[in-house]
């Protein structure tokens, strides 16, 4: 915790600014970079992320949703997938979601390797099937001689496909927030408001499900603890996978990390703006009533999460040629 200290002089009989004083335990911690153990199949699994190829159209790749220019999302209410069919969920980071518990809001998904296999088969989404998927990959050499090359054996199956995916997902780390390199001892790279407004973020109760490197993703948690949350949005959460109904709009915890990159924010997406969103979840999860002031500090800290987004060149992917099959975009 952070204690305030407040200095007085007797003399002059002022009260000084607050003094803080920072104990080393805190509820959230730095995020490390993770070196992948095999570089050749992350290589791999970036090639595959990027390649519009394993969806039916042709269209849609996972950086389609998951876009690494974007906060690794999309940034509107919910995806949009084949056919122009509208999801029915917002579409989380893919940013340091290796450390999330498990995948999906609903965590259907024990890993990032059993959901890469998700949306390239759901007809609402990339629109394919495993089979073709592989068929399409298996046609052109040089994807042959990159499975080669990463597992040891030229065969293309969709084992290999999403554990290389996964690979290079487990890489999209996001060190180096300015609120790292406080945890990490520079005291003066965050400012008094931003100060404040973790103290706030803790001393609400907000750290109860937002903890650990990821500020979250480690738990699962009922959308309207307090309060109902009133939406349109059909998604039940872990109902769908329990079949209990107390489990009835429990979702995943999703991560804070870039949280200002991340918008719209909630399973629905219904909140646009982080102002809001801390707003919704201060009053149907805590029971508090934020003030402008307290929301405008909460922010103020949750922006200094934004950390170093992942940088890389941009894969240069293989041609099709006529063993290709050719997309069905309609």
């Amino acid at each position: 915790m952070i204690k305030q200290v407040l200095t007085i002089s007797l003399l002059a009989g002022v009260m000084f600014a607050p003094i803080y004083v920072f104990a080393a335990n805190e509820p959230i911690q730095p995020i490390k970079v993770v070196v992948p153990e095999k570089p050749e199949v992350a290589e791999l699994g970036k090639m595959l992320f990027f390649d519009p190829r394993l969806s039916r159209s042709g269209f849609i790749s996972c950086n389609s949703c998951h876009n690494l220019s974007m906060g690794g999302t999309d940034n509107i209410k919910t995806s949009i997938g084949h056919k122009w069919q509208q999801g029915p969920i917002n579409a989380p980071t893919v940013l340091n979601s290796g450390m999330n518990l498990a995948q999906f809001w609903d965590g259907r998904a024990k890993d990032l390797k059993e959901q890469a296999g998700g949306p390239i088969a759901n007809p609402g989404e990339m629109a394919s099937t495993h089979e073709l998927a592989v068929k399409v990959i298996a046609s052109m050499p040089q994807y042959v001689a990159k499975f080669k090359q990463a597992f040891g054996t030229d065969a293309v199956n969709i084992d290999r496909i999403t554990t290389a995916i996964a690979a290079f997902e487990e890489t999209l780390v996001t060190p180096g927030s300015r609120f790292d390199q406080w945890l990490e001892g520079d005291k003066g790279v965050l400012n008094q408001h931003e100060i404040e407004g973790y103290e706030l973020f803790k001393s609400s109760g907000c750290t109860q499900c937002h903890n650990g490197p990821a500020v979250g993703g480690t738990s699962y948690q009922k959308m309207g603890v307090v309060h109902p949350y009133i939406t349109r949005n059909p998604a039940v959460g872990r109902m769908d996978i329990t079949g209990k109904e107390q489990d009835k709009y429990v979702f995943k915890v999703p991560t804070l990390r870039n949280v200002e990159l991340t918008y719209p924010y909630f399973h629905d997406g219904e909140a646009a703006t982080l102002e809001k969103a801390v707003e919704v979840m201060g009053k149907i999860q805590l029971d508090l009533d934020f003030n402008q002031k307290e929301i405008a500090s909460i922010v103020a800290f949750l922006k200094t999460l934004t950390g170093k987004q992942p940088e890389f060149n941009l894969p240069i992917l293989p041609p099709s040629n006529n063993a290709t099959p050719q997309p069905q975009p309609f």
